[in-house]
């Protein structure tokens, strides 16, 4: 099975070859990083139009380099949701038109998915059920994976996201964008004990996760610390609060067959080897992507198309594009978290 995933849900455009053996053929990827240094974030308009003009090129160049044609391939996968809809609508729109004129099934991915179903490209051993942190730019949510299309929510955050909580960090210390790796190249230099920070609900019942609070008192101690302390410390004391709702979760989902993580801060060196600490506490083997597949790319959408594609699992072309799409839209409303959760 051949299978073309097409990813635009932010602000990276990206097209890739995947075929059900795990073998990624080719995959192309263009960011948008200089587009949008100068605002300090994504700006869903300008995002929007980079897109109309890298993917179709991406498309190409990607097909060329597997040595295929779209005759080859057996399906188009493409990100329908959840994300900045302009960019949603540009991937979708264009999966749909080739698998019209192609005369192909259509899957359309939730990215969510890709990300969750991501570590199963890298690990074919990865059974299910397993305990999933899925921590990103937009997201923050414990899930357990059950199967296809099957998840469980155990916890998701009641405000902001954990890489919302390092853009918003690197903005207030001057670091750059994007502030992710910012935020980790500057904690790398400091103390992270050097500052008294918040752990929001760590050590409480609840399961959830809270980033609002700890956001705010850094921007109150901006200018009173050296920068590289400050981010040490913010950065540990978002690794005590992810590793502190994990471990909540663990005890909620004894099935787990191992502890994985996804999503673009899954990328961070320190969230990692605390997360591979609190796996061998548990006795479960820990398991992250590569850290190219923890960003948003479009082999993991392509890989998600496979897996629905190989249950039969296809989708009309009048398929709407979808800003929001969870995983669970079974689980319960949590407090503050709105159409987030």
């Amino acid at each position: 099975m051949l299978i073309l995933g097409l990813e635009s849900s932010c602000d990276e455009t990206a097209a890739a070859l995947v075929t059900d053996d795990r073998r990624i053929l080719s995959h192309r990827l263009a960011r948008q990083d200089e587009a949008h240094r100068p605002f300090g974030g994504v700006v869903p308009e300008i995002a929007a139009r980079a897109h109309v003009e890298a993917l179709g090129p991406l498309i190409e160049a990607a097909l060329q380099e597997a040595q295929v044609t779209l005759a080859d391939v057996d399906a188009i996968a493409a990100t329908a949701g959840p994300g900045l809809i302009g960019g949603v609508m540009v991937g979708l729109v264009t999966g749909k038109a080739l698998a019209h004129a192609a005369n192909k099934p259509l899957v359309a991915v939730n990215h969510l998915e890709g990300h969750a179903l991501s570590p199963r490209l890298s690990e074919p051993d990865l059974a299910f059920p397993y305990l999933l942190l899925l921590v990103s730019g937009g997201h923050c949510q414990l899930l357990l994976v059950e199967g296809i299309g099957r998840y469980r929510r155990l916890a998701t955050t009641i405000d902001d996201a954990a890489g919302e909580a390092f853009d918003k960090t690197a903005k207030l210390l001057g670091l750059g964008f994007p502030g992710g790796p910012a935020v980790e190249r500057t904690a790398a230099l400091g103390n992270p004990h050097a500052i008294p920070l918040p752990r929001p609900l760590v050590g409480s019942g609840e399961p959830h996760f809270s980033f609002a609070g700890l956001k705010s008192d850094v921007a109150r101690k901006v200018g009173k610390f050296a920068p590289e302390d400050l981010a040490a410390s913010f950065q540990q004391a978002v690794v005590d609060c992810l590793a502190d709702r994990t471990r909540i979760a663990l005890a909620k989902a004894p099935e787990a067959t191992a502890l994985v993580v996804a999503g673009g801060v899954a990328a961070n060196t320190a969230v990692r080897a605390a997360l591979t600490t609190l796996a061998a506490d548990h006795g479960l083997p820990f398991i992250a992507p590569p850290l190219w597949l923890c960003t948003d790319n479009a082999a993991m959408i392509a890989w998600a198309g496979v897996e629905r594609f190989a249950l039969g699992l296809t989708d009309p072309l009048d398929l709407p594009a979808r800003p929001r799409w969870p995983l669970d839209p079974d689980a319960e409303k949590v407090r503050g978290a709105g159409v987030k959760a």
